[in-house]
């Protein structure tokens, strides 16, 4: 009671959740468990790499998070550890190209303090480096590849790499710019292009892909609520000329889904079978999350509208191997939050962090302590004493690193340490192997944002 008391004193809620987790219906919409945007995914070998902006550190573009690099086997549990691109740790860091393989190395284009840069890696995950003084300090950076404000009105950003069957390399970039790179992958070759498009306007996002024969160029329009995707295809060469289909808007807001603003993403195969990821805006701001739904063509190539769900794919049938986790409860709850709007007012979103939401499978819903809880909590309590073997914790904004205590007990009195750090560590998830019996678990934050995405338990 005197808890309690003191909790109230303080403005917080004592939050007790007693709901069962419903793990029998999933929604793999959005992929993973992070603010993040931009994203462009790639398969080398077994492993799926999605780089990417990462959002969510509430200063809108005059920040971003570090550069993380989320990696993943089956497109379905997806993790990252430290920093992949160091230099650039504390830089402005948006919209990589995925990263390109040619000879024996990696070249990966980010846009960094708004331009693109070349940088290059022995390996897809990094550590990668800028071509050049590996560095951003003045006077000592290498020249970008292409600048913010780009040639013949282009902008410096957000670049697209496709290398032809002919091994012929091309860039792409925001407000349609195009050109081809020298086999050094480090230098642009000839002519700039403007990519001639049947919708002007303001553009960015390009995505470039091949299939059958067919180039296809995607292009985005407008932004916010309002960011659509449009394309146009060649049979003839990636600089055109294009054709125009009937139906060039392929992906845009579906209000009865409640999906909002398809945005910069890009396009990946798994043999025959295609997929459109891309950002989702229905947080507002650059508070994005990343969404995959699959893209389907007809037999004349052109693509069909992309029917967005928040069902997202599976596309490897991967099951959720999990133990249930009856009850949630957590020092304090953070209030409700209404999502604004800033172009469609029928985004009307509002935003739960309640404990349950940690418990759910879902990587769009997230608890988080109120802001005034100083020792935040989170416990969890299966339906049974049973042998726990490991623990993965998704922190909410991971990419800031986080310190915490894993503690177990039998009958949630009393309770003995079983895993957790003291010192920050920069990844996700955070996985402890147990290997123990117990019925309840709690998480005692130490340092980083109080907060869960996904607490999962094997």
């Amino acid at each position: 009671m005197k808890l309690f008391k003191y909790l109230l004193g303080m403005g917080l809620c004592l939050s007790i959740a007693k709901a069962t987790v419903a793990q029998t219906v999933r929604n793999y919409n959005p992929i993973i468990p992070d603010l993040i945007a931009d994203p462009s995914i790639v398969k080398f070998g077994d492993t799926f790499y999605c780089y990417a902006t990462t959002d969510g550190y509430d200063k809108g573009l005059a920040t971003s998070g570090p550069p993380v690099l989320w990696q993943s086997k089956d497109l379905v549990n997806w993790s990252f550890d430290g920093i992949f691109f160091p230099s650039a740790a504390k830089q402005l860091f948006w919209a990589p190209s995925y990263a390109q393989k040619v000879g024996k190395d990696y070249f990966f284009y980010p846009t960094v303090n708004t331009h693109i840069y070349v940088a290059k890696a022995s390996s897809p995950k990094g550590p990668f480096k800028l071509v050049g003084e590996d560095t951003f300090e003045k006077g000592k950076a290498p020249a970008p590849l292409v600048l913010m404000d780009g040639p013949k009105k282009t902008k410096g950003i957000d670049a697209e790499i496709f290398i032809d069957d002919d091994k012929t390399p091309y860039l792409f970039w925001a407000q349609r710019g195009a050109a081809k790179l020298k086999p050094n992958m480090t230098e642009l070759d000839g002519d700039i292009q403007v990519i001639q498009t049947k919708r002007n306007g303001y553009s960015e996002g390009p995505i470039f892909f091949k299939r059958k024969g067919i180039y296809y160029y995607m292009y985005t329009l407008s932004g916010h609520e309002h960011y659509a995707y449009a394309y146009q295809y060649s049979k003839v060469s990636p600089f055109g000329p294009y054709e125009f289909p009937k139906e060039e808007i392929i992906a845009k807001t579906d209000t009865t889904e409640k999906i909002y603003g398809p945005g910069h993403g890009n396009v990946f195969n798994i043999g025959d079978d295609y997929y459109f990821t891309y950002l989702e805006f229905g947080r507002s701001g650059t508070n994005r999350q990343v969404w995959i739904n699959k893209m389907e063509f007809n037999e004349d190539g052109t693509i069909k509208p992309v029917k967005l769900t928040n069902k997202g794919v599976n596309p490897l049938n991967v099951k959720d191997k999990g133990l249930k986790i009856e009850e949630t409860s957590a020092s304090s709850t953070k209030p409700e939050y209404k999502v604004p709007h800033i172009y469609d007012a029928t985004l009307k979103r509002t935003e739960y962090y309640n404990p349950v939401n940690a418990t759910d499978w879902s990587n769009g819903t997230r608890w988080m302590a109120d802001a005034a809880d100083s020792l935040a909590t989170f416990t969890a309590k299966l339906s049974k004493p049973q042998t726990i073997k490991k623990v993965e914790t998704y922190f909410v904004k991971p990419t800031a690193g986080h310190a915490y205590v894993l503690e177990g007990s039998l009958d949630g009195k009393t309770w003995v340490k079983c895993g957790g750090h003291e010192d920050v560590q920069i990844k996700s998830p955070h996985t402890d192997v147990l290997n123990k019996k117990f019925q309840y678990l709690r998480i005692k934050f130490l340092k980083g944002v109080a907060g869960i995405w996904e607490f999962k338990v094997y």
